[in-house]
């Protein structure tokens, strides 16, 4: 492993890999490829752009031909697959991005690791795809796989499709599924950047239903250091869960946020829920473990560093809460905040 292609790199997960990677690895080179969809940014890998160990394409998955050409082009031997769209909210007003980044994007990554002969392919997916966890259980990585929106089925079709080039064609594969991962350079239609940047302009927050949801908060950081530990120490055809093993209420993080901002409570408001809501996500994360991992920070830990980042680099977010993110925000919210009863 020495040349490796980051699909989704300018992302926020994918960015916050590629920085840490190329501190850590002083002989690794990095290159990123990158559709720049609106969550897409090149902002977000300022901090390296004059990295000679660093390489920007500007390319869909989907398109064979020029997956084919980077690969060539910069002699890569590894593909770790950020790339896809990532948001449940989005999946249900459009499915179709979904399926088609998801599923047929990672096909053809496959397919061009299969038949370039590539040493490695690593996928990243999430904890979405266990669907709704029950109290009192945390899922492993056998578990079947029950999606409930288009976004987490989208990802347990693609976990099908890498586990299948694995088994039929010997493809050197691994996946990892994450939980909610937070952090700096998150596109601020996730919830916590999203409540952040409100609170700081101080807008409602617009809490989906009773809050009572729980999500293990998971700092984007320590998920790289995890998928680092994959790539190196991983059991080929395997599956790694990535998680805190510490689930967190909504409405208890929403908290955790405005105390860290100094903000009041009563930009709370109680919205309509969205459609087929998971109430629970929760990982059982020993396997991982079992390699040598822990996380490094706690949820809350998480939420609080979080949010003072958002603080501190208005620079970054708000330039982007205009536009596409507006009309967004109204398509998504709007009716939710004006029936709620917001003036």
């Amino acid at each position: 492993m020495k040349n490796i292609l980051v699909t989704g790199g300018a992302g926020f997960i994918g960015a916050n890999f590629v920085l840490y990677m190329l501190d850590k690895y002083p002989d690794y080179t990095i290159v990123v490829y990158d559709k720049l969809t609106y969550a897409g940014n090149l902002d977000n890998l300022r901090d390296v752009e004059n990295d000679p160990r660093y390489a920007f394409v500007q390319g869909d998955i989907c398109d064979a031909a020029a997956v084919e050409k980077a690969i060539k082009a910069h002699e890569i031997d590894t593909i770790i697959n950020f790339a896809a769209e990532t948001h449940v909210d989005r999946s249900i007003m459009n499915p179709d991005a979904f399926v088609q980044t998801s599923v047929y994007g990672t096909y053809v990554l496959l397919e061009a690791a299969k038949s370039l002969g590539l040493e490695r392919y690593h996928q990243i997916s999430t904890d979405e795809v266990y669907g709704h966890i029950p109290a009192g259980y945390s899922s492993k990585e056998g578990d079947l796989l029950k999606p409930r929106s288009p976004y987490a089925a989208s990802k347990a079709s693609a976990d099908l499709m890498v586990n299948a080039y694995f088994v039929t064609y010997g493809l050197p594969v691994t996946i990892t599924r994450g939980s909610n991962n937070i952090g700096p350079y998150q596109y601020p239609e996730k919830v916590v950047p999203l409540f952040s940047t409100n609170a700081l302009d101080e807008e409602q927050l617009p809490v989906y239903g009773d809050g009572r949801q729980t999500r293990e908060y998971q700092y984007v950081v320590d998920h790289c250091e995890a998928i680092d530990l994959v790539l190196h120490e991983g059991v080929l055809g395997e599956t790694y869960n990535i998680g805190t093993g510490e689930d967190i209420e909504n409405l208890r993080m929403v908290e955790i946020l405005l105390e860290t901002l100094n903000m009041p409570h009563d930009l709370i408001l109680h919205v309509e829920d969205r459609a087929g809501h998971d109430r629970r996500y929760s990982l059982d994360i020993g396997k991982i473990k079992a390699l040598g991992w822990n996380p490094r920070h706690t949820g809350e830990e998480a939420i609080v560093k979080t949010a003072l980042w958002y603080k501190d680099n208005e620079w970054w977010w708000r330039k982007i809460k205009s536009g596409e993110f507006r009309a967004y925000y109204e398509a998504q919210y709007g009716k939710r905040l004006r029936d709620a009863g917001e003036e």
